[in-house]
Parts: C-alpha cells; sequence; structure tokens
C-alpha cells in the first residue's frame, strides 16, 4: 500500500475512532504506517488493526463515537519499544506499556503516539447487545460492563497470549483464505481471553467516573511507574490525585483490578523480566536496579509472578 492509500485509511480509521483528522494535518507526516485496516461487521462489529510507529510525540482528542449507537471500544494495544532513533524516553514508555483498555463508546479520551515505539493496536467497537450474546450466561459478572448510564473505564494487563493473537491478526492477510471472517474469529477470541482474565477480578460495586478522577487514577499509575526502584509513601500518592486514600484505593482497584501495591510489585517484575530479557542484565542487577536488597525475596516473588525462578526464566527467554 502506498504512503497515500496509508493515509487516507489513516484518516478513515480516525473517523471511526471519533478523532477530527484529516490528510493535511501535519502530524501525519511524522507517522509511519505499516499497516492499517478495517473489517466492517457493523451493526454489530467493527473491528480495526493498525501498526506504526511515530517520529514524535503528539496527540488527539477523541470525540464521541457514533458509529454504533450503545457500545464498547476494546483497544488491545501491543508494544515493541525499539526507537526510531535510540531508546525511547522513560515517559513516552510509560503511556505506551501493552494493555487492555474499555471505555464506553461516549466517552471523550486522548489518543497518544509516543515517538519511537512501534505499536500494534486492534480495536473492538462493539454493540452491547451483540457482546451479551457473546458472553452468554455469565454475563451477570459483567454487569457493570454493561450499564450504558455510567462512565467506566477498565484497563487490564497485556498477556503474552493476547500479544500472539495481536500479531497473528496484524500479520499479512494477503493469502488467507476468508481474511475478514478469520479477523473476526481472533477478534472474538481477544474478547474471550480479556473476559477470563476480568473475570479473575475481585468482584466489588463500580461507580460512574468523571473525567477528573480517571485522570487523576492514571496521574498515579504513571507515579508508580516511574519510581518502580523506590515504593511511594500513602500522602505522596493521595497528593498526586487530590483524593483521601480511601476513595483512591477504592477507584484505582475499579479501573485496574489491582491494588496499589499489587500494581506495583507487578510493573517491577514485568520491568525485571524487560530488563533481564531485553537489556540481557543478570538477574541480580535486575533486582538491584528495581530496589529489592534481598535478592532471595525478589526471586520468590518473580516465581509467584512467572510460574518459575528468575534464572530459570532468563534461560528460556533471554533475546
Amino acid at each position: 500500500m502506498s504512503i497515500a492509500e496509508n493515509k487516507q485509511q489513516m484518516v478513515h480509521l480516525a473517523s471511526k475512532l471519533g478523532i477530527p483528522l484529516s490528510e493535511s494535518d501535519k502530524e501525519l507526516l511524522f507517522l509511519q504506517l505499516d499497516k492499517i485496516n478495517i473489517v466492517d461487521m457493523l451493526p454489530e462489529m467493527l473491528v480495526m488493526v493498525r501498526s506504526l510507529k511515530a517520529g514524535k510525540t503528539f496527540s488527539y482528542k477523541r470525540k464521541p463515537i457514533d458509529t454504533i449507537e450503545k457500545g464498547l471500544m476494546f483497544s488491545f494495544q501491543n508494544i515493541i519499544s525499539e526507537s526510531i532513533t535510540g531508546k525511547a524516553s522513560t515517559k513516552e514508555l510509560l503511556h505506551a506499556r501493552p494493555h487492555v483498555r474499555i471505555t464506553p463508546l461516549h466517552l471523550e479520551g486522548k489518543v497518544t503516539f509516543p515517538k519511537g515505539i512501534n505499536i500494534t493496536q486492534v480495536t473492538i467497537l462493539i454493540e452491547l447487545s451483540y457482546l451479551k450474546n457473546f458472553i452468554g450466561q455469565d454475563q451477570n459478572k459483567f454487569e457493570y460492563l454493561f450499564n450504558d448510564e455510567k462512565t467506566l473505564l477498565i484497563e487490564e494487563f497485556m498477556s503474552p497470549t493476547m500479544a500472539d493473537v495481536i500479531n497473528d491478526i496484524a500479520g499479512n492477510p494477503a493469502g488467507r483464505i476468508l481474511p475478514e471472517a478469520y479477523c473476526k474469529l481472533k477478534a472474538l477470541q481477544l474478547l474471550y481471553l480479556l473476559f477470563k482474565n476480568l473475570s479473575e477480578r475481585k468482584q466489588m460495586p463500580h461507580q460512574s467516573l468523571r473525567s477528573d478522577e480517571i485522570e487523576a487514577v492514571y496521574k498515579v499509575r504513571d507515579r508508580i511507574a516511574s519510581s518502580l526502584d523506590n515504593p511511594l509513601q500513602q500522602n505522596e500518592l493521595t497528593s498526586i490525585s487530590g483524593m483521601n486514600a480511601l476513595k483512591l484505593r477504592k477507584l484505582f482497584t475499579q479501573v485496574f483490578g489491582k491494588g496499589i501495591y499489587e500494581y506495583y510489585q507487578h510493573l517491577r517484575m514485568q520491568e525485571a523480566a524487560r530488563l533481564i530479557q531485553q537489556e540481557h542484565l543478570s538477574v541480580s542487577e535486575a533486582g538491584y536496579q528495581l530496589g529489592f536488597s534481598n535478592l532471595s525475596y525478589f526471586g520468590r516473588l518473580f516465581e509467584i509472578h512467572f510460574g518459575m525462578k528468575p534464572k530459570k526464566w532468563s534461560v528460556q527467554n533471554r533475546l
């Protein structure tokens, strides 16, 4: 596909996502588009696949999406932290961690393209009744997703299996038989994997979120992620969020499915795995860099998260 055709596809995709983008926008010059694909199965579902990297960091404000009257957007974003010119900055990597985000279509938001990071994203817009039918008799476990009078935002970590499916969807469809049917099948597989993870979350009442509350929770998350070698104190986090401790813990768990300290430890283990696999640090070097003075505790925590001791994991997974 030519550069011009890619730009046209990007503008078409952006319009579906509520982003006011035109072919004349200068920011498009900074996007290196590897793949853009839209599979239209409306009114039930729309699947969009994009693979790109940006030459500079920039953002667009996303307006409410009216492609589907009542529905949800599932954004599966896989990341390969390979910079165009050297390593991406810590701030850019914070905004580009592999994740899945669920938002109602009426929620405004911000779409950020971080500099120097390869992003493969599968976005699924799905109508609520179609999603309920897909989930079937277990839909009552996820009732908080189907109340379209509330404003919610759910974020889940990207599992390796999800990442594999995303890369499969983004692969070359030219040689496939029934490529649209294949894309639909894989999109439903992603939803199944996601709801399997969500079903393991602790059941809790979900309250409607204001935009300032969402912003505050993400400020706390980003601050935690930028200080993995030194846990922040509760008073620092409440100061950042502008909330009291009880409300912050509740909303943080509602969005991310983990308590603040549990989330912090999970990020540390993900970073430890990255340092061992991609930066070729030894197990002890990774542990010390992340603030662990007790390497035995580091090893036990790593084993809890990855199912094996870090030295064995490093042998099997080092690039």
